[in-house]
């Protein structure tokens, strides 16, 4: 007997879902996985990505608690992004991602 699936708020895969939704917030966490960066050094390996969208991307990823930004006091203002013990956890997603990218890649 099949047994239905029912994606609701308590779904797990809904929850990650919710954060990693669009092409933006995954390759953000993607250049996050070598350590802090700056605002300027995100934007330039984001092609395409407009300041805009990269500062939304940035503000939901630190309001869900996957990085921390800190802002140093200086002229112009220098702002870095980390992951968290949270953003973290992310890692093997965005590694079982690229393995698979890697694979689509390779059957064609």
């Amino acid at each position: 007997m099949k047994t239905e699936t029912i994606c609701d708020d308590e779904c797990p895969v809904a929850r990650a879902s919710e954060i990693l939704s669009g092409k933006w917030t995954t390759l953000i966490v993607r250049d996050l996985l070598s350590g802090k960066k700056r605002y300027s050094e995100l934007q330039r390996s984001l092609l395409g990505i407009s300041p805009r969208m990269l500062a939304a991307r940035l503000s939901m990823l630190e309001q869900a608690g996957l990085i921390t930004k800190r802002i140093y006091p200086t002229v112009p203002p220098k702002t870095e992004y980390e992951r968290t013990e949270a953003g973290r956890r992310i890692e093997p997603v965005i590694a079982a991602m690229a393995a698979f990218g890697a694979g689509l890649a390779a059957a064609h």
